[in-house]
């Protein structure tokens, strides 16, 4: 489905009714989309309404500048709005974290809970990723790594080619098979990409605004994830007044994924406890 946003048409998935709200906000800005997420979370649609969407620039939806976080959230409360959702369980993956962690900033008086996974509160990790894949033992071209982190990808296939070299560190089991899959299943965006990593990760720091947020919010990180690595999680539950932190022991980047059935089983608990 589509529904149009701040005069861009979004690609969305809803599973309706009239259950609480269960939003989600993929990474990955200029290779991200729903469809991971729709997937993944399937087993909550018993008790929640989910919904996910492609932020603009991304996916299956309409892309035009600003690519900042000020308009990724608006274009999230525009979205509640507009889908009549009332009070909302927001969860943000990775980049999508970030995106979430700001609108909580915003309209935490809009949100039931807050669910982070493998994300960070601030840009200062970034060396730290960047020395572990030139640590990894995969071959890595470091031109390449530093144009990636600094958003000076030249096209959708040079950002291809830059996800290609990386992608054997976001998991802990490799599937070569499967990651050549999801390489060419991957709708690349360059310009979303550069935006973000060029302008929006330069300054950010949330971490002297979170003592803010009161809302229940539950940390969640693969303990062996490279680019948003466990201390990044750590520093999120110190700083989360309400937080409780999950680390999953088997997983890199991507618990829900690596350990599916433990990871739903988590956010059951989680919700369970905290909306009733």
């Amino acid at each position: 489905m589509h529904i149009e946003i701040n005069g861009l048409r979004l690609g969305y998935d809803d599973s309706g009714g009239d259950k609480t709200a269960f939003v989600t906000l993929h990474g990955g800005p200029g290779m991200g989309s729903r469809k991971g997420d729709w997937a993944t979370f399937q087993p909550l649609t018993d008790t929640y309404r989910l919904i996910s969407f492609d932020q603009r620039g991304n996916g299956e939806s309409e892309g035009a500048e600003p690519y900042s976080h000020e308009q990724f959230v608006a274009d999230l409360e525009a979205l509640r709005q507009k889908l009549g959702l009332g009070k909302i369980v927001l969860l943000g993956g990775s980049y999508g974290g970030y995106i979430a962690l700001e609108y909580a900033l915003r309209y935490q008086d809009n949100l039931h809970a807050l669910i982070l996974r493998d994300t960070a509160g601030s840009n200062r990790y970034k060396d730290t990723s960047k020395q572990r894949a030139l640590q990894s033992g995969f071959p890595m071209d470091q031109d390449r790594l530093d144009r990636l982190f600094a958003g000076q990808m030249r096209s959708d296939e040079d950002f291809r080619q830059s996800y290609a070299m990386i992608q054997p560190l976001y998991t802990v089991r490799r599937d070569p098979t499967q990651e050549a899959q999801r390489l060419v299943e991957i709708p690349f965006r360059y310009q979303t990409h550069n935006w973000a990593f060029s302008r929006n990760q330069a300054n950010f720091d949330l971490t002297a605004q979170l003592h803010t947020i009161k809302i229940p919010v539950l940390v969640t990180v693969g303990r062996h994830d490279w680019i948003t690595p466990l201390e990044a999680s750590e520093e999120l539950h110190a700083l989360l007044p309400d937080s409780e932190l999950i680390v999953f022991e088997h997983s890199g980047h991507s618990p829900q994924l690596e350990e599916h059935p433990a990871y739903i089983v988590a956010l059951r608990s989680f919700l369970g406890r905290r909306l009733s």
